[in-house]
């Protein structure tokens, strides 16, 4: 039993029956507005001093004065037309239609209890729940999903909806939990976490570069054979690079054009042209010498692989574990050339 659920008991017992006579006259349940407008602080006073028959000591076990305990009741009193204490200067003991409302009251607030209960376990307890993940295509593929079967043996109680979809998460509509983003964060509406840079490198295969060369400048491009990216709005992907501190970006008059990341990868590794790719894709190429990087000195250094949540404040346990175990584990990845 959780805590607050042994305080429920102990402050608010059952009181003393009272014989019923006459039929107590409840309020208009055919108004939300009324009910609304009831004083749910006296109920919790009701409550209280139903079970300590005493205002004062109702007072002291919710931390208020004796006065604000009268008060709470005798609005509640007016709001509901009855009185439900009999109030001598030795006891106060219930009327007929007090033990009524005590007795509907009763397991209302014991189900309000539960189910803060349940919340609560759920963000301070063991983590728990099923997650919804957003991820773009590539990235999901070859680093978030990966990791997946290390985290479901960490964390058995949570289970993993993961999204793969290049355009940005609609957290509200598409009731995303967390999203994996790239490339750069201007949406001020999430939380985003750098998990760690992000680099876009401009690569070739070897048989590509032994028969047309590599770029030696940026306006060279122009002469070479590019694939590129069309992007999950529709657009072409532009390529970008620094040069002399400024941003630069470059349309490519791509020869083959996808709208999968790894179909423009897979292009390239078969030499049919050179292409913008990111470090999660050709990391391990450029390791293995089948892939080759160009104009490296003009790569762009402002991006990022980021964590996107809609808020710090109130995570559940289940959101707090993810993030800490993708953080840590795709940091240990040797993702960067």
């Amino acid at each position: 039993m959780s805590t607050s659920r042994s305080t429920l008991a102990s402050t608010f017992p059952a009181p003393a029956s009272v014989p019923a006579s006459a039929p107590f006259s409840a309020p208009r349940a055919d108004s939300l507005a009324e009910s609304f407008a009831a004083s749910y602080a006296g109920v919790v006073a009701f409550l209280a001093v139903a079970a300590e028959g005493n205002f004062a000591r109702a007072g002291d076990r919710l931390g208020i004065g004796r006065s604000a305990i009268s008060r709470s009741v005798q609005k509640l009193e007016a709001q509901l037309g009855v009185r439900l204490f009999v109030r001598t200067t030795r006891r106060t003991v219930l009327t007929t239609e007090g033990q009524r409302f005590y007795d509907q009251c009763h397991p209302g607030v014991a189900r309000i209890v539960h189910a803060l209960d349940d919340i609560r376990e759920l963000r301070e307890g063991p983590p728990s729940g099923q997650l919804r993940v957003s991820s773009p295509v590539s990235f999901g593929r070859q680093v978030v999903a990966p990791l997946l079967a290390g985290f479901r043996e960490a964390y058995p109680n949570i289970s993993i909806e993961l999204l793969l979809d290049d355009s940005p998460a609609d957290f509200a509509a598409e009731r995303v939990d967390i999203a994996f983003r790239n490339g750069r964060m201007e949406d001020s509406r999430v939380i985003a976490r750098k998990v760690i840079p992000m680099q876009m490198l401009l690569c070739a295969s070897p048989g590509y570069v032994a028969r047309h060369g590599l770029p030696g400048s940026i306006e060279a491009l122009a002469d070479h054979r590019c694939v590129n990216l069309r992007l999950g709005s529709g657009r072409l992907y532009e390529w970008e690079f620094k040069s002399d501190g400024q941003l630069r970006k470059f349309a490519p008059n791509a020869m083959l054009t996808f709208n999968d990341a790894d179909l423009v990868l897979q292009s390239v590794l078969d030499g049919h042209g050179i292409a913008q790719l990111a470090d999660h894709q050709v990391s391990r190429h450029l390791r293995a010498g089948t892939l080759v990087a160009c104009l490296p000195r003009h790569a762009p250094d402002d991006y990022g692989h980021y964590l996107c949540f809609l808020s710090r404040q109130h995570l559940p346990a289940r959101m707090r574990a993810f993030i800490d175990y993708m953080t840590e584990r795709i940091r240990a990845l040797d993702l960067l050339s």
